[in-house]
């Protein structure tokens, strides 16, 4: 497709100077409009070296306002990144709702220099594309709207250039030998980036390719894209309404009703207390063990704690962690998301603490409150709730593929169990910080809730990464079992290593 630009447009210095000026002013405008209705912007600039990339964004952040802008280079991975799975750096680096984010390249570039370097096997950057699309699309669902460019220029015209740079002494040292050889391989590259363009360009994340021979033809064409696509987002929003959350109702009954993965539940299974402490210390050791092994093995571990209120999460967590080197695990508390979790996409705040390679992340609830608390509760509407489902298992399928060992956990304990909890707590003095007003209200809605949980164990417990449900009336029962689970699944991953 690429031999089908026409790299000889131009503009004529008359028409430039006299549609410019006004592109700046409405790029300008297009930007505080954007704070004011919330849009997040994310601009993607990939091409050719010495096409123009760093001359087109220093063009644009003359223009925006650098309170709603920021600049990410993109280079290699560094130590600490490539510890992480691969979209964990993007995810970092996604702009707050109403601001700006422009990337000098960018997530393509395992499709791209990964590939053409071969950097990584074909089976790696095939699988890219799907990670990409992934990312894009949610973005892109949450109300992002994704601007990407491809600057091109032809291959004598990058000879052109490189020769040009290399005259002077101010900017000789951005041509090197890699330039050279990638100028070499021109041709590979450009199967490269028309296999990118062919499986990455969609209707919520286009690609532009812009002819990059003329600074004033590339200037403009940048500018008119930026302004269109944020602009048209805008008007979206204005003229469109969006659903409005609602609680869930309460469940009909049915007569014909099957019995669920919970009714099924044996919560009578027990332990004594002697076999407890007994089981608890040998545990405690094999997890230490297995500890040190992971570490040295590089193999990430994600241990996620959902249940019931008074389910005894605290307590298992307490327990799993004793047996533990505290250098290496976290644990991450998720209670209420704050205004700057809240400003970007809900699954941000949990790629950022997912673990390195060789670490532990132990999350007391997680990323299912979107199909838990604010589906029950109206935080959300439907359609968030319901693309939700796949969204988790996309997360947690590319961390399956880094090497991650994924451990969810529901606690299950019965109405009685609950109520006997709850009011264990409001008669003990250290323990009514537990019991609030809001866990009595939310045992109101046990049979939404009931509903909300089943379906959620029915739609994401994958192979990569199944639920755990532990039957947790008997604590102890519950603690032994869970402990048990997630040295088997580490041992399991070692093992194949």
């Amino acid at each position: 497709m690429l031999e089908l630009v026409d790299l000889d447009k131009r503009l004529s210095k008359e028409l430039y100077e006299e549609v410019f000026p006004g592109l700046e002013q409405e790029l300008g405008a297009c930007q505080r409009a954007a704070r004011r209705a919330g849009v997040p912007v994310v601009i993607v600039f990939e091409g050719w070296d010495a096409a123009g990339k760093g001359t087109i964004i220093n063009r644009l952040a003359q223009v925006l306002d650098p309170r709603g802008f920021k600049v990410h280079p993109t280079s290699a991975p560094t130590k600490n990144e490539r510890l992480h799975p691969w979209m964990w750096r993007f995810w970092n680096d996604l702009p707050a709702d109403g601001t700006f984010a422009i990337f000098d390249r960018s997530w393509y570039g395992r499709v791209l220099t990964e590939r053409v370097h071969a950097k990584r096997s074909r089976a790696e950057w095939q699988m890219a594309y799907d990670d990409i699309d992934q990312f894009e699309r949610q973005l892109a669902d949450a109300g992002t709207v994704i601007v990407k460019f491809w600057l091109h220029i032809s291959k004598k015209e990058q000879r052109r250039r490189f020769k040009r740079l290399e005259k002077s002494a101010a900017t000789a040292w951005k041509v090197g030998k890699r330039e050279w050889a990638n100028h070499r391989r021109y041709e590979r590259w450009t199967e490269a980036v028309e296999e990118m363009l062919e499986r990455t360009s969609t209707p919520r994340a286009p690609w532009t390719v812009v002819e990059a021979t003329q600074g004033r033809f590339r200037r403009t064409k940048v500018f008119e894209t930026v302004i269109h696509a944020v602009n048209e987002e805008i008007e979206r929003r204005a003229t469109a309404s969006p659903p409005k959350p609602k609680p869930m109702p309460v469940p009909e009954k049915s007569p014909t009703k099957e019995q669920n993965i919970l009714d099924r539940l044996d919560l009578s299974l027990t332990m004594d207390r002697d076999e407890y402490e007994r089981q608890l210390a040998k545990l405690h050791k094999r997890l230490f063990r297995i500890e040190h092994r992971l570490y040295a093995t590089r193999v990430p571990v994600v241990i996620a704690y959902e249940g019931v209120d008074a389910g005894g999460k605290g307590g298992n967590i307490k327990r799993l962690t004793r047996g533990l080197d505290p250098r290496g695990y976290e644990v991450v508390p998720t209670g209420p998301p704050t205004p700057v979790e809240k400003a970007r996409h809900y699954l941000w705040r949990f790629w950022r603490d997912v673990p390195k390679a060789g670490h532990i992340t132990i999350f007391d609830r997680t990323w299912y409150g979107r199909v838990l608390v604010e589906r029950v509760e109206g935080f959300c509407a439907e359609a968030e709730w319901q693309r939700a489902y796949r969204e988790i298992n996309e997360f947690e399928r590319q961390l399956a593929d880094f090497g991650t060992v994924i451990v969810k956990f529901w606690l299950q304990i019965d109405q009685q169990e609950q109520l006997r909890r709850f009011e264990a707590r409001q008669d003990t003095t250290a323990k009514q910080w537990k019991i609030t007003d809001e866990d009595w209200r939310n045992r109101e809605k046990w049979p939404q809730y009931e509903v909300a949980i089943v379906d959620m164990l029915n739609k994401t417990s994958t192979t990569y990464a199944p639920w755990t449900v532990l039957e947790a009336n008997c604590k102890w029962y519950a603690r032994i079992k869970a402990l048990r689970t997630v040295a088997e699944a580490i041992e399991n991953a070692l093992a194949n290593r």
